[in-house]
Parts: structure tokens; sequence; C-alpha cells
């Protein structure tokens, strides 16, 4: 690294401090990044910064290309959670400006700085630093309100069986996943009882860990979950469904992994792949897994048998 690009990093280390970030948020790799975010080389004037709208890739391609930093690729989740995420919460950084009901998981998911972190950003080493800076630290509470009310207005609401709400990151396969949660269930799990919901954000929308456990399962943290399950008391079954607008459906493999991670239930198991309409299940047709169930959103009246002597039942049990 140059002396030119070894002081430019010592620079924005200095700002992050001024900031009020911690030590982590104050190292080289967390300078390398606000200065990809703005668009500055090792010789470009603070008065100069540009505000690209990059995705975590491209700032560590930026690193590499202008301070001669090679992140290897496995950096890119420490770079998302240790650096970018509290740069978010500090309102340094916005996160898709372009699209801000993007999908947690969208591989467009971007980050520029905050535009009143901009306006002190370009005054370093002008006589007004001091006073722009001090004045965006006491903003940044309300900004960071607002910001956080903007986001909370694009999340998805979702109505359980029994009345009671909750709300889910936007966009990606949540959408599809209201639609179970509000049509299809009603429809054929009348009295179902919703133990787990997976969001892309959170993970754990819904955890009743509780009743997973008195019917047997213990569930893996680590484990790959399906999108919801859902226990009918009345007939002891445990539905497992998979929303498969960004995933595919329940194949064989994918039903060896559920049956694996549910093999202690007590409950018979159900399996249902559900898709946002025929178009799309079309595509998966033919890697549908045999004794389970298809649902489209478009036509939610409607279910789909894939083969075996029951129709929306377990098997392995002597229920009919």
């Amino acid at each position: 690294m140059n002396e030119h690009a070894a002081h430019r990093i010592r620079e924005a280390r200095v700002l992050l401090a001024e900031l009020g970030f911690d030590r982590e948020r104050t190292n080289e790799r967390s300078a390398l990044v606000v200065l990809a975010l703005l668009g500055l080389t090792p010789t470009t004037p603070w008065s100069h910064v540009a505000n690209p709208l990059l995705g975590t890739r491209a700032i560590m391609d930026w690193a590499r290309d202008e301070y001669d930093r090679d992140y290897a690729p496995n950096t890119r989740e420490t770079i998302r959670r240790f650096t970018l995420h509290q740069f978010a919460e500090a309102l340094l950084v916005e996160q898709n400006p372009d699209k801000p009901d993007r999908p947690v998981n969208s591989p467009r998911w971007c980050y520029c700085i905050h535009p009143r972190a901009l306006d002190v950003v370009r005054t370093i080493g002008q006589d007004d630093h001091a006073i722009l800076l001090e004045r965006y630290l006491k903003d940044v509470p309300g900004l960071r309100a607002l910001y956080n009310a903007a986001r909370e207005m694009n999340r998805i609401p979702v109505t359980l069986p029994g009345g009671s709400a909750l709300t889910l990151s936007p966009g990606g396969q949540n959408i599809l996943l209201k639609q179970i949660v509000e049509d299809f269930c009603p429809r054929f799990m009348p009295g179902g009882e919703v133990l787990y919901i997976g969001d892309a954000d959170t993970k754990w929308a819904v955890f009743d860990q509780a009743a997973l456990e008195a019917l047997g399962v213990t569930v893996n943290t680590h484990g790959k979950m399906p999108d919801l399950v859902v226990h009918l008391p009345e007939k002891n079954w445990l539905v497992l469904l998979e929303a498969t607008s960004s995933h595919g459906p329940i194949d064989g493999k994918r039903h060896g992994e559920l049956t694996s991670l549910f093999a202690g239930s007590s409950a018979g198991l159900v399996y249902v792949s559900c898709f946002p309409d025929r178009r799309e299940m079309r595509r998966y047709l033919a890697a549908i897994a045999w004794e389970t169930e298809a649902w489209c959103a478009d036509n939610p009246t409607h279910l789909i048998h894939f083969d075996g002597e029951r129709f929306l039942g377990p098997y392995g049990t002597s229920e009919a």
C-alpha cells in the first residue's frame, strides 16, 4: 500500500471516530468500506466525494482495486454483519434507497452514504467541518426514527389464524408466505396452530418452541427449517410448508431433510409446496416429491396431490 492510500485510510478512521463508532467500526476494514461508498481514491479530495450504490461484493472490489486490499470471498459476511449493519443502524449509510422494499436476501441489496452524512464528509479539512459534524450528530436520533418508521411502512402485515398479527420483511417469498397463512391455512387447515414462520431478516418470526417440543420435535437452530409449520390438533398433523417463490419445492432431497429434521414428531407429517401461480409450479413440476401436496396462490381453493393413497394427510400412519 502506498503512502497516499495509507494516509487516506487514517483520515477515514479519524472520521469514523468523530462519528462515535467503536474500535471494530474504526478499523482499516471499516475505513475501506466508507471510502468505497464515497468513491474516494487515495488522491481524490474529500470535497469531491461521490455517492455510488454498492453491494458488498462491489465494496470489496473497490478495496482491492484502489487500496490493494484483497479480501477473501468469505469476508463478505464479516463486512456485512460487523461493519455495514452498524453503519446502517447509526444512519451513516442507507440501504436500498433505490428500492426500499427490496427483499432482505436479494443479491441486489445495496448501500450508499446517507445524504446528511455526505454533507459532513465533504467539509473535511474545511473551517465549517466541526460545526456541521456537531449538528449532524445532534440530528441523528430524529433522522433514525424517521428512517425506521419509513422502513416499517414497507413491512408486510400478516394475520395469523387465531387473529393475532405480525409483520414480515418486505418482498421476496414473504408476499407468498402471507398468502399461505391467510388463504391456505383457513381453507385447508381450519383450527390449525402456527408454530413457526421463517423470515429472511429475523428467521424466527414465529417460533413456539414449547409446542414443538411437546410434539417431540427439538429444533436444531442450524437446521434448514421449512418456511411455515402448522399443527392441526384435531387430526394430530404437523404440516410443513415451503414457499417456493425464492426457493425450490419439496423435492426428494428436501423431503429427506425435513423428515430427518422432524423425525421425533408424534404428529403425522404432511408436506406442502406452495407456489405464487401455476406458471411458477410448472418450472418445478418434475422435481416435486411424491406423497406431497402442491398449492398455487392464484387458485387458492384447489390443492394438487402427488400420488400415494392419501390426499392431504401424513404417511406412515394408520389414520385415514
